[in-house]
């Protein structure tokens, strides 16, 4: 079933629009595939990007939207990605940037494509592991910008993943979840050999 791709904001839009148009905000992007890239520059698949800030005793999470990223398609593929951000005047273009997330964000749509239900897809990052997922929300006509992962929710762990937790790999919440929060956990030392 096809994903239910969220619309962005229009003023999410028209900002990166309008830093494609810019050579000063392409060249100062230090992207060289962007730089590089012949043809029109078009943003597609927007994605909002929510943080995941911690979790609760009792396993409820706590996230925020951040911003909205935009694959920048060239021909027949992504060379790189726009962020925006919100600021006190509204959304507001961010940066360019390419790298490992672009292709393995791409592959990781492709894959949930190929799924029986169909999820509404947006990207959940979880700074303390330095680890980014596509979150696969199972409502697919819910506001995009606000929300937690349900534990049916999917996660999809994007390339490179931290060392032990498989990329490309579908995982419901309620089964990823308490590995990310084990890992989050600080430890504690209870004292020091003598």
């Amino acid at each position: 079933m096809p994903l239910r791709v969220p619309e962005a904001p229009a003023a999410a839009l028209r900002s990166v629009l309008t830093a494609l148009s810019s050579p000063t905000a392409v060249r100062e992007a230090r992207t060289p595939a962007l730089l590089g890239a012949r043809g029109p520059a078009t943003p597609e698949l927007p994605l909002p990007v929510h943080v995941l800030d911690r979790v609760t005793a009792e396993g409820v999470t706590a996230t925020r939207l951040t911003g909205w990223r935009f694959h920048i398609r060239c021909g027949d593929r992504a060379v790189a990605a726009a962020e925006t951000m919100l600021t006190p005047d509204g959304w507001a273009f961010s940066h360019f940037f390419e790298g490992p997330y672009v292709a393995s964000t791409e592959h990781a749509l492709r894959q949930a494509e190929s799924m029986a239900q169909p999820y509404q897809p947006r990207l959940l990052s979880v700074p303390e592991l330095y680890m980014l997922t596509l979150w696969l929300h199972g409502d697919g006509g819910a506001d995009a910008s606000a929300g937690h992962p349900a534990a049916t929710d999917l996660l999809v762990p994007l390339a490179p993943a931290p060392p032990g937790i498989a990329a490309h790999r579908p995982h419901r919440v309620a089964e990823l979840l308490p590995v990310l929060t084990h890992r989050m956990t600080p430890t504690r030392l209870l004292g020091s050999p003598a």
